[in-house]
């Protein structure tokens, strides 16, 4: 167990500074404006228009790198910082978006396969702590609640595995966009490039957390007898 806490504790450090590298990358290339002088929503429409999307409404959502793409209601929620923004941070936050809604049109099997896991990952989180947190109480008498809560935990691990390729894939699709498309050039496609591998970083790091956290669960089940 000693060996599991150091790691444990690695991560937590890792995620921290994954964190905050992405918040400080962000804040670095949000000064630098593109040349073209599109704003976020612009860029994520013409991305779209582009790759034949017209279904889909551009929209702003409040906070900071609160950017997402729901596929139930075919919307790019931008955060009000990158929706009205020229920048370098603010075009690759959008096109990335967008690179979700691309993977919608296209049924991209991960992301179809993340899609179905929400619904099982909402009720598992509503429920998995409360349980996990009983399992260990009552291991002795009762271990079967705490395979229950190992398995509840499993599927947000899963959903944390799968989201890996989701996200890496939708920046790949981003950057193309950007690069073919002439909105980033041979002077900025690199900060673009940046921007989104510090994003990226933060996802491989919550996957490693959780799935070290799952570990840990299965090596408590594991030696309830000693």
């Amino acid at each position: 167990m000693t060996v599991y806490w150091i790691l444990f504790i690695g991560i937590a450090l890792l995620s921290y500074l994954a964190q905050a590298n992405v918040k400080r990358k962000f804040e670095k290339y949000a000064k630098l404006p593109l040349q073209s002088g599109l704003t976020g929503k612009e860029v994520a429409e013409r991305m779209l228009h582009d790759n034949g999307i017209y279904d889909v409404e551009v929209t702003s959502t409040s906070g900071m790198l609160t950017d997402f793409y729901n596929p139930a209601t075919k919307t790019v929620n931008l955060s009000e910082s990158v929706y009205a923004s020229d920048s370098v941070a603010a075009a690759a936050v959008a096109a990335h978006e967008c690179g979700h809604a691309l993977q919608h049109a296209q049924a991209y099997a991960p992301l179809r396969m993340r899609s179905a896991l929400v619904p099982v990952v909402q009720f598992s989180s509503s429920i998995m702590t409360w349980i996990l947190l009983a399992g260990l109480l009552l291991l002795k008498t009762f271990p079967q609640l705490l395979l229950i809560g190992i398995c509840l935990f499993a599927m947000t691990t899963l959903f944390s595995l799968i989201t890996l390729p989701v996200e890496i894939n939708a920046s790949q699709r981003a950057l193309i966009w950007l690069n073919r498309s002439g909105i980033t050039n041979v002077s900025n496609h690199g900060a673009a490039a940046d921007a989104l591998k510090s994003a990226a970083y933060t996802y491989v790091v919550a996957a490693l957390s959780s799935l070290a956290t799952l570990v840990y669960y299965i090596l408590v089940y594991s030696s309830r007898r000693n």
